[in-house]
């Protein structure tokens, strides 16, 4: 009895384990963004962002100016990357991160999140 009881039990967290983990990978399929603030000058995280993207291997494809910020594009494989950077204060920046496959319908984000950790990484060493 105590056997059924235990292991109606794991079906139960298995089954809710499977749907947290579905939303999830839901979530990054229709999301695809990354986003994250970090407590640097603008200038300071586009730097590291080039310095990740060069880590990465990944081809800067040019730059735009937009509202309180700066675009940069990049090219990984079948990928175009779009990293928006927006000075929220003088020493705050917020990082936007979409990696889309040429078409522009399918998302990246593991690479966008991957991006903003390897900026993350950059920015300690700069």
């Amino acid at each position: 009895m105590l056997f059924a009881f235990a292991a109606c039990g794991c079906a139960a967290v298995a089954l809710t384990a499977a749907a947290v983990g579905g939303g999830i990978a839901a979530n990054h399929q229709l999301g695809g963004i990354a986003y994250r603030t970090f407590t640097a000058p603008l200038p300071r995280v586009r730097s590291a962002a080039m310095t990740a993207l060069k880590r990465m291997g990944i081809k800067p494809d040019g730059s735009e100016k937009i509202d309180y910020g700066e675009r940069l594009l990049a090219k990984a494989g079948d990928r175009n990357i779009e990293i928006e950077l927006e000075a929220l204060t003088a020493n705050t920046t917020r990082m936007r991160v979409v990696a889309k496959k040429d078409g522009g319908v399918i998302v990246d984000s593991s690479t966008a999140v991957e991006i903003i950790t390897q900026t993350e990484k950059s920015i300690g060493t700069l």
